[in-house]
This record gives structure tokens, sequence and C-alpha cells, in this order.
């Protein structure tokens, strides 16, 4: 059995969530069924090689890249940097968070494109910019969580020294990439801050 056939098969059913009335399959849910059958399975964050960040400008607006590969086979996916309403950001308006929710929304598609969850996506690229999504149907209830509050992030400022010093001490053992995850869990980070901590990743 090829390998899409193999995670097209398992059923999602029950990992199903809904967002605005969507259903979809969260990107931990969908890396950890990949992770379980093919244990090998990679994904790769790409970086801009203009402004070495984790995601790509036109000047306009932003994207993520984002690839995941399976026994060699690398399928990549590219989405836009989006708000609430699927309407692309400013480049100068994107946060820390917005790059985060966007890479991990392209996780789970790049893990479809594998044959897992796959139908979750039929007609998403249909979808209109800024549309108001459909009420959920009768009967089923959506849960909605409040997010976790974080703290603002700016070069400088009260946590400044001590996010660096983490930065130094561990770019031996993580990638800028797994660095900012990990950094956005905690702090909404400015952009001027993601630059000038990639400064401080490559230089020192």
């Amino acid at each position: 059995m090829s390998t899409y056939k193999k995670l097209n098969s398992i059923s999602v059913k029950d990992k199903i969530e809904q967002k605005g009335g969507m259903d979809y399959l969260s990107w931990a849910n969908a890396w950890n069924i990949l992770k379980n059958e093919y244990p090998d399975a990679q994904r790769t964050i790409y970086e801009s090689p203009h402004t070495g960040l984790n995601y790509f400008t036109d000047g306009r607006t932003g994207y993520v890249k984002v690839g995941i590969t399976i026994a060699g086979l690398e399928h990549i996916d590219m989405l836009p940097i989006m708000d609430f309403r699927n309407n692309s950001i400013p480049v100068e308006k994107i946060t820390s968070s917005d790059v985060n929710k966007s890479i991990q929304r392209s996780t789970a598609k790049a893990i479809a494109m594998h044959g897992l969850g796959i139908q979750l996506w039929i007609g998403e690229d249909t979808e209109e910019p800024g549309a108001t999504p459909p009420p959920p149907p009768r009967g089923r209830r959506v849960y909605s969580s409040t997010p976790k509050e974080r703290t603002q992030l700016d070069v400088g400022d009260g946590n400044w020294a001590k996010v660096v010093s983490y930065l130094k001490s561990n770019k031996s053992t993580m990638t800028f990439s797994s660095m900012l995850e990990a950094f956005n869990e905690k702090y909404e980070i400015s952009l001027n801050a993601i630059k000038s901590l990639k400064d401080e990743y490559d230089n020192n």
C-alpha cells in the first residue's frame, strides 16, 4: 500500500475539532498520527534567504513555507499569513503569533498532501477571503477556549536580556525557527524584535 493510501485510510473523525463553524484537524493531532505511522517523518520550516526569518514577503503581505518529508518524498505547502477572516495581513502588521499560527496550519496542510485528513481541505481553496463563516450545524456543540495571554516582547524591554541570554545558551542545539516557536508560547514578539533575535543568533 502506498503512503498516501495508508494515511488516507486512517479515520480522523474522533480528532476533528471546530472553529468558526468549520471542521479541522489540528496540526498537533495530525503530527501525532503521522509520527506514530512514520517515525522518521520530518518537518521543514523554510526561512527566507533574504531576511533569515521564518516567513517570506513580497513587500506587501507575507506567507510561510512548510515541507513534510516521508520516506524521501517531500510535499510543500505555502500559506498566506492571514487574520481570523482569512484576509492577508499587511507585512508591517505581521506578528510572531501570526507567523506561528500560519506555520502550524501549513503543517497540517502539508501532512494532508500525504493523505491524512485531506478530505477536510476539499473546497478550502474556493472559500472567499473575508467571508463570514457559516453557522455550525444544529445539534453540534462548538467548544471554544480563551487563548493564553502573552507578554509583549520588543528590543530593550524588561524581558529582552533574559530572552537573548536563553538564545545564546541554546543556539548550538536549536534552530532559530524552533527558538521562535518556543518564545512564541510566552511572548507576543514584534517584527523588530524578531529581526534583532535573528542577528543575535547569526552573529554571536
